[in-house]
C-alpha cells in the first residue's frame, strides 16, 4: 500500500505529466496518471509473459490458441471461428497461428462432420501435454506477478478494473440477460 508520508520518487509518468503542466497549464493530464501508467504496465506485463510464452517455443497468440483449446474440455477441440472469437483476433490471423501449431505437430485441422466446408481444430496429445507444462508456469509467474501487491490492493484493483473496463466494452448482444 502506498503511504502518503513516504511519497514515491516521481515516475516516468509523472515527469511527463509535470512537463506537459509546465508546456500546456490550460489542459487537466491528471488521466495520464491512470492511463500512462496501465499502458506502461501492460507493456511491461506483455514482456514478463512471453518470457514464459518462449520457454515453450510459442508465441503469445499461439499460447492464447493452445489455452483455448485445452479450456475447451474432452475432446479438446474448436472451429476456428470459435477460436477467433475465444481469443479475440481475426479469423485471418487464426489461420496463421494454427498453421504454425499444425507444422509444430501440437494441433490437427480436420472437416467438421456437420459441415463438410467447415473444419475442426484440435489439440494433439504433444500440444496438450506441452500446454498443461506451458499454463503452470503461466498461472507461477502470475502468481508472482500479483505478488507484488498485497491481496487488499490485488482485489481493489481486480475490482476497479472489472467495471472500467465492463462501462468501456459496454453491453455485448449474445450475452447474459
Amino acid at each position: 500500500m502506498v503511504c502518503m508520508d513516504d511519497p514515491q520518487p516521481p515516475d516516468r509518468v509523472a515527469r511527463i505529466q509535470a512537463d506537459w503542466r509546465r508546456e500546456r497549464p490550460d489542459l487537466d493530464v491528471t488521466p495520464q496518471g491512470v492511463i500512462g501508467r496501465l499502458h506502461r504496465l501492460a507493456g511491461r506485463l506483455t514482456e514478463e509473459l512471453s518470457l514464459v510464452y518462449g520457454r515453450y517455443g510459442l508465441s503469445e497468440g499461439e499460447f492464447d490458441v493452445l489455452c483455448a483449446l485445452r479450456r475447451a474440455g474432452e475432446p479438446y477441440e474448436r472451429a476456428p471461428g470459435e477460436l477467433a472469437a475465444h481469443t479475440m483476433v481475426t479469423t485471418g490471423a487464426m489461420t496463421k497461428r494454427i498453421d504454425r501449431l499444425e507444422r509444430a505437430g501440437l494441433v490437427t485441422r480436420r472437416r467438421s462432420a456437420d459441415d463438410q466446408r467447415g473444419r475442426i481444430v484440435a489439440l494433439t496429445h504433444p500440444g496438450h501435454d506441452l500446454i498443461d507444462r506451458a499454463f503452470t508456469d503461466h498461472m507461477r509467474n502470475e502468481h508472482r506477478l500479483l505478488g507484488l501487491l498485497t491481496p487488499g490492493e490485488a482485489e481493489a484493483l481486480e475490482g476497479l478494473l472489472t467495471a472500467w473496463l465492463s462501462r468501456v466494452e459496454g453491453p455485448r448482444s449474445g450475452e447474459g440477460g
